[in-house]
């Protein structure tokens, strides 16, 4: 999923690294009014390492204007005070949740995240109800998995600061140490951080030590052997994803078929979910966006594999990129979906250099599925929903579209 160091609450309710729709993977710079630099391309969305905001949620009402960002910025400079301060009350204001701001130091650092590497002890979270923040996800071999942490695991403060209530955003920067208006950026290695956590009836404290930790983001198995379906997990899509997938796609059993698990994918590359959906397209529309009333389109490169039998598991925290990848797939009737309704992040941000050389991440548009429907704010519905025992019904519709063992 960040914000500059100089100010607190926008910041906080911003950051987050999950949560937007980013169309460049480089720094677009240009006048306030002026166009985005030839340099800009392909897609980014924040990927979430130690995040995951997981549940329903309304369309902003209105996107941070981005030349009263600018000037608010500029103003701030010339009078000798923080750009970046500015910058964030204007997108405070504004209500827009995805607008958010980075120091140049976070910017970097969400750059290298892209490759799925990042600073942090290995916790993914989400929010259940009555505000309690819960473990989603543990990274195998990091901090928090040799500390006995598991999925599940109430985490009830983060350096003594309770968790119950405060937005995720909030408290992952807690856990990346970015949240001190002392710290620039997240916090180096080997720092350290004391949660406080409840499993059941049992309260404990324990200490980690972020670390340099690289996401394992694509993960291939055959649960049921060499000829049963291949099972691919995608946790978010880092720079190798769609590569990785294509692989799989032709090493994966004609009679097994393939069950894509996109179940709490936080996004990540968007040239990478589209590099996804071409290994199983043969060309064509994968999304329309529009970027400041300009629509545009994005394609899937043509030799993908269209007859592996292919079944999509989703849920609640699926998010962004892997629901343009899943309203894709849908769409073009090349993948039954199942599971229950996904996140809504459907609104596109793109990135702007201030003065001060902070980067304000602006909302600019809204994507569309190849059908023309609308994510942000109603996600997407499986064609077969399904709560509780998803894998299970997802091999049962599997083996019914010729796949499964």
């Amino acid at each position: 999923m960040p914000g500059p160091c100089s100010y607190d609450r926008p910041r906080r309710i911003r950051r987050g690294a999950a949560l937007t729709l980013f169309l460049a993977s480089v720094l677009a710079t240009g006048a306030a009014t002026g166009t985005w630099s030839d340099r800009t391309q392909g897609a980014a969305e924040r990927p979430a390492p130690d995040a995951t905001a997981v549940g329903a949620h309304a369309p902003d009402a209105a996107p941070a204007d981005r030349a009263a960002v600018e000037r608010a910025a500029s103003e701030a400079v010339a009078d000798g005070k923080s750009g970046a301060q500015a910058a964030a009350d204007v997108v405070s204001r504004s209500g827009d949740r995805w607008s958010t701001i980075y120091s140049p130091g976070e910017f970097k650092d969400f750059q290298a995240q892209l490759d799925g590497a990042y600073v942090g002890v290995g916790l993914w979270v989400r929010q259940v109800p009555h505000g309690r923040i819960e473990v989603s996800r543990v990274q195998p071999g990091g901090p928090a998995a040799r500390a006995g942490i598991a999925v599940g695991d109430r985490l009830r403060a983060v350096d003594g600061r309770p968790s119950r209530g405060a937005p995720v955003t909030d408290v992952v920067a807690r856990l990346r140490g970015a949240a001190s208006g002392r710290t620039r950026g997240p916090a180096a290695v080997g720092t350290p951080v004391t949660l406080d956590l409840q499993r059941g009836t049992r309260r404990w404290s324990a200490t980690l030590h972020r670390t340099r930790l690289r996401s394992r983001n694509v993960v291939i198995d055959r649960p049921a052997g060499a000829h049963g379906p291949t099972r691919v997990k995608i946790a978010a899509f880092a720079k190798g994803t769609g590569a990785a997938v294509r692989r799989a796609v032709r090493r994966a059993s004609p009679e097994g078929g393939m069950l894509l698990d996109l179940r709490g994918n936080t996004g990540g590359l968007v040239t990478e979910a589209v590099a996804t959906a071409s290994a199983f397209l043969d060309g064509g529309l994968v999304a329309t966006y529009d970027v400041r009333g300009s629509q545009r389109a994005l394609y899937a490169r043509r030799g993908g594999d269209t007859r592996l039998p292919l079944v999509v598991l989703v849920d609640g925290g699926t998010m962004s990129a892997a629901e343009l990848l899943s309203g894709a797939l849908q769409d073009r009737g090349r993948a039954l979906v199942v599971g229950s309704r996904t996140f809504g992040k459907g609104s596109v941000q793109m990135p702007s250099e201030l003065p001060d050389g902070s980067v304000a991440e602006l909302t600019v548009g809204h994507y569309r599925t190849p059908a023309g429907r609308n994510v942000d704010g109603a996600g997407l519905m499986p064609d077969v929903v399904v709560g509780s025992g998803a894998e299970k019904r997802a091999r049962t519709v599997l083996s019914g579209l010729g796949g499964g063992a």
